[in-house]
């Protein structure tokens, strides 16, 4: 059984996916799409999304698709409905980037522990 060309191959020897992107290309996606999320603020605490914890993954596909898994601070979030948008604005302006699928979840729910220490600093809890 041979894999098409376009799907990602692994090597379960050592559990990496390896990308047709270059890998200088795909350190440069990688590094513009952080930079783009952490444009991304929540209103209510003074911190980019990023720092804050909120993005579970990110995937870049061959076809240089960014698929973002995230998570909001709190099911109930006043911008529930509009953070998603926001990322993929944030995240389709960069480079290279040919499309971007956001998909909320709460499995795991956001803790504080999963904020970066800068985070941390920004609100006052370092």
């Amino acid at each position: 059984m041979s894999l098409d060309e376009s799907e990602q191959k692994i090597d379960v020897r050592e559990g990496i996916v390896h990308s047709s992107i270059p890998t200088d290309e795909l350190a440069r996606l990688s590094d513009d799409v952080i930079s783009a999320l952490k444009t991304v603020y929540d209103p209510e605490i003074p911190a980019d999304i990023f720092e804050l914890g909120l993005i579970y993954k990110i995937d870049i596909e061959d076809d240089r698709m960014v698929k973002i898994m995230m998570t909001l601070t709190a099911p109930g979030c006043p911008v529930a409905g509009e953070m998603p948008g926001w990322v993929e604005n944030a995240v389709g302006a960069v480079e290279g980037v040919s499309g971007v699928e956001v998909e909320m979840t709460f499995d795991p729910p956001w803790t504080p522990d999963r904020m970066s220490e800068e985070a941390q600093v920004a609100v006052g809890w370092y």
